[in-house]
C-alpha cells in the first residue's frame, strides 16, 4: 500500500475539532452517489458504546489484539487516545473499499488525518472544517447534551491545539453556515475526484 496504482480510488479526509460539523458533512456527501463514496470504518479498543455494532461503527478490537496489528504493521495509521484506548485505520479496509472501485471517505481526527495525507499525498484531500468559533463550539457542545461539563471544556482545550493544525490541511471550510458548507464539501470533494 505505499504506491497509488490506477485501479486505486481517492483518499478524503474530514478532520476537526469535536462539535465543528464533520460527521454532518461526511454523512451528506456519502448520500450523493456521484461521488462514489465509501466510509472507511475506523477500528479502536474502546467498549462498545449503546447500540454501536462491530464492523458498522467500528471495528472492535482488544487492547492486546490492537498491539498485535500494530506490531504486524496492519495500520495504515492509529494513536493511542488515552491508555490501551487506540483507534486507528486499517489498510484492509481501505483496500476493501478500493476493491469495490469506490473513493474512501474518512471523518477522523486531526493527527491521523495528517498521517494519510502524508502517505497518500496525491491520492489524498485532507480536508479541515472549522467551526466559526471556540465559543460557539462550546454552544454545540452542550447542545448535544451528551457529555459532562468538564468533558466539554476538555474537547475545547483539546480544539484549541486543533485549530491550530488547520493550515496544514488542504483546504478549510468554516462551517458557520451548514448549507454553504455542505455545498463546499461537495464542490470541493467532486472537483477532486475528477481531477
Amino acid at each position: 500500500m505505499t504506491q497509488q496504482t490506477k485501479t486505486q480510488g481517492k483518499l478524503i479526509v474530514f478532520s476537526a475539532p469535536s462539535g465543528s460539523g464533520k460527521t454532518t458533512i461526511v454523512r451528506h456527501l456519502l448520500k450523493q452517489d456521484t461521488l462514489n463514496l465509501e466510509f472507511s470504518i475506523s477500528a479502536t479498543s474502546r467498549e462498545k458504546r449503546g447500540t454501536e455494532i462491530d464492523g458498522k461503527d467500528y471495528y472492535f478490537l482488544s487492547a492486546k489484539d490492537f498491539k498485535s496489528k500494530i506490531k504486524d504493521e496492519a495500520f495504515l495509521e492509529w494513536e493511542e487516545v488515552y491508555r490501551d484506548n487506540f483507534y486507528g485505520t486499517l489498510k484492509t479496509e481501505v483496500e476493501r473499499i478500493w476493491a469495490q472501485g469506490k473513493n474512501v471517505i474518512f471523518d477522523i481526527d486531526v493527527s491521523g488525518g495528517l498521517r494519510i495525507k502524508r502517505k497518500f499525498p496525491e491520492a489524498t484531500l485532507a480536508i479541515f472544517v472549522k467551526p466559526p468559533s471556540i465559543d460557539e463550539l462550546k454552544i454545540r457542545l452542550k447542545k448535544r447534551k451528551t457529555e459532562s461539563e468538564d468533558k466539554i471544556n476538555m474537547r475545547v482545550a483539546k480544539a484549541s491545539a486543533e485549530l491550530a493544525t488547520a493550515p496544514l490541511f488542504d483546504t478549510i471550510i468554516v462551517n458557520d453556515n451548514l448549507e454553504k458548507a455542505l455545498n463546499e464539501a461537495e464542490t470541493l470533494v467532486s472537483n477532486f475526484i475528477n481531477s
